[in-house]
């Protein structure tokens, strides 16, 4: 892993331009992988696709229970030069049928709203590691069924749970895999 002097360094060394908000990010991009590694679910890895780019990164969910258990999910992670003022953007890569989630990829998770409803919202003191397990959580705890971005899902879980639940195994079984 690049540590943020050495980054810096070969800014200064290729004169290449420095932005203060840039170098903000830097240091809290090094700062909050350090403790990402530290704190991770169990069922959670990250996957840098540049190990001298914090700023994107892949997260890995492997739930361990619930509907998705046995499945692979990919959330890319880019964490813009604005960041810690507004949250990173993400993406979910591998297709599932999940009420907050779609199949495209978009992802409903209140922290990463800039201004969110009922409070949970981004802010500043949010850290990286605040939306690793947030949607870590979107598998088990913080799953809605009651304010869906995917409705045809939610609502097939509300007529049929049994059809729901065949329906993401499914899922899991076409794109889910390793």
């Amino acid at each position: 892993m690049i540590t943020l002097s050495q980054r810096l360094k070969r800014k200064t060394e290729s004169n290449e331009p420095t932005s203060s908000r840039a170098s903000i990010r830097d240091r809290l991009l090094v700062k909050e992988a350090q403790e990402m590694s530290q704190l991770l679910p169990t069922c959670c890895s990250v996957d840098y696709m540049n190990v001298n780019d914090l700023s994107s990164f892949i997260l890995i969910v492997k739930p361990t229970e619930g509907y998705w258990e046995g499945g692979t999910f990919r959330f890319e992670i880019n964490v813009t030069d604005e960041y810690n003022m507004v949250p990173p953007v993400v993406k979910c890569v591998t297709k599932l049928w999940h009420p907050n989630i779609t199949e495209s990829g978009e992802v409903c998770l209140s922290l990463l709203r800039r201004h969110s409803v009922d409070g949970m919202g981004w802010s500043p003191i949010r850290r990286l590691n605040d939306v690793v397990w947030g949607l870590n959580a979107l598998f088990t705890d913080l799953l809605n069924f009651e304010d869906p971005l995917n409705v045809e899902a939610a609502e097939m879980y509300r007529n049929s749970k049994e059809e729901f639940k065949i329906k993401v195994m499914e899922y899991v079984t076409t794109y889910a895999k390793d």
